[in-house]
């Protein structure tokens, strides 16, 4: 698979800071996300806190994710907006995990895993034939039954608040990606709109809980 440069930064620029994390606690500290620190006015938190990972699998994890669906992205729009939707995810992630947690003062995260969900699910909105192989199940998944199914998910994690995964980050993430997509592949309005509803299932009933005090 063909890989370019400005996804090969992007994956430099995460493993670089991510390791320079795991070796030093005062960078890690200052930069990861933090509720108290963001409310404070540390709003730098919410772009820096995505290039840091807790440990080599959770970076190796995000960055192969991103490898495989980078291509796609780029190929169908181009370097410059392939940036806008990973930085713009990433933000928007982090703006939605603000908003689910505000009132919780020392909660705290980090990942790139908003931005990568953005790129996955812009990648599902441009190629909805994609297939994917998951590693515990040993047939093709179409991409769209993924990208619904993920986010089914990640409702029923931010309900059962069960585990330490940023579930809101990656919903965040996935929106960014979805409106993003939409306003820079028009053309999608025409050749895919059933698409565009399917996929726009999860985030609706996120928002309708939300409302309704589910979550």
């Amino acid at each position: 698979m063909d890989i370019n440069i400005i996804t090969i930064i992007i994956i430099g620029a995460n493993a670089l800071a991510s390791f320079k994390g795991f070796n030093d606690y005062a960078f890690f500290e200052k930069y990861k996300f933090s509720i108290g620190a963001i409310t404070r006015g540390e709003k730098i938190r919410m772009i820096t806190s995505g290039f840091l990972h807790v440990n080599p699998q959770h970076l190796f994890f995000n960055m192969f994710s991103l490898y495989f669906f980078a291509p796609v992205v780029v190929a169908e729009l181009g370097n410059a907006k392939f940036i806008i939707i990973y930085l713009g995810s990433l933000l928007i992630g982090n703006i939605l995990s603000y908003y689910f947690h505000k009132n919780e003062y020392h909660y705290t995260a980090v990942g790139a895993s908003g931005a990568v969900m953005g790129i996955i699910y812009s990648a599902i909105l441009l190629q909805p034939g994609m297939s994917l192989y998951l590693f515990f199940i040993p047939i093709p998944i179409p991409s769209y039954i993924f990208g619904v199914g993920y986010l089914l998910y990640s409702i029923y994690g931010m309900k059962a608040k069960a585990d330490n995964i940023g579930h809101d980050a990656h919903f965040g993430g996935a929106i960014g990606g979805y409106v993003f997509t939409l306003l820079f592949a028009t053309y999608l309005f025409k050749t895919n709109v059933t698409m565009i509803l399917v996929l726009a299932i999860p985030i609706v009933l996120l928002f309708v809980l939300k409302r309704l005090g589910k979550i």
